[in-house]
């Protein structure tokens, strides 16, 4: 993948990247300094253990690090490291469960929104946005993680379709039928309005 072919969001990441599989140990530190944050808060989304969705993290690192040689450098890095961390704590959580049979169930997706302040003029929109809070949070989980990636994390269908590990067209769908859920109660201008001002 030559760097020139990449968005200008993508570019910083890549050439972080390509440092990174050269072995250069600044680059890995910058490497997970700049994705933890965002690593961090779509893998809360699985579990509601802090703790567990760190040791992820940070075993996916020290995984990446040791396999470096063998990694493409052919590859977007913010949806990679997103669908390598939501495999590994699925599977970190299948194996605690075999373990422990009275582990709660990690086959979640807990959303947690948050009102920016500054973006609610008076107490009708405030009202608005709680409404639509409360719609957003019935949706079935796959459909609040894809509206969760394409409208918070802004990525693109086939890298919301990676990370999920679906077809592209699977995460069409369910992007549809969540916004078609949502403009049973709201017109579309209204939750353009919206959707960017719920969630951080």
């Amino acid at each position: 993948m030559k760097l020139s072919n990449l968005n200008p969001e993508n570019y910083i990441d890549q050439f972080v990247w390509l440092r990174f599989l050269e072995g250069e140990k600044s680059a890995f530190e910058e490497l997970m300094k700049a994705n933890f944050s965002s690593l961090f808060h779509y893998g809360s989304k699985f579990s509601k253990d802090k703790e567990f969705i760190k040791d992820c993290i940070q075993d996916l690192f020290l995984q990446l690090w040791e396999r470096r040689e063998h990694l493409s450098n052919e590859i977007v890095v913010k949806p990679y490291l997103m669908a390598s961390l939501r495999r590994r704590i699925h599977r970190a959580s299948l194996q605690l469960r075999f373990s422990d049979p009275y582990t709660e169930a990690n086959d979640i997706f807990d959303i947690e929104f948050s009102i920016e302040e500054k973006f609610i003029q008076d107490e009708t929109s405030l009202v608005l946005a709680q409404r639509i809070k409360q719609v957003i949070e019935t949706l079935p989980k796959r459909q609040k993680e894809v509206i969760y990636l394409k409208f918070f994390q802004e990525l693109e269908r086939d890298q919301i379709a990676q990370i999920m590990d679906i077809a592209p067209q699977t995460a069409s769908n369910l992007l549809q039928m969540a916004i078609k859920q949502l403009k049973k109660y709201w017109t579309t201008e209204f939750i353009a309005l919206f959707l960017p001002l719920l969630l951080r």
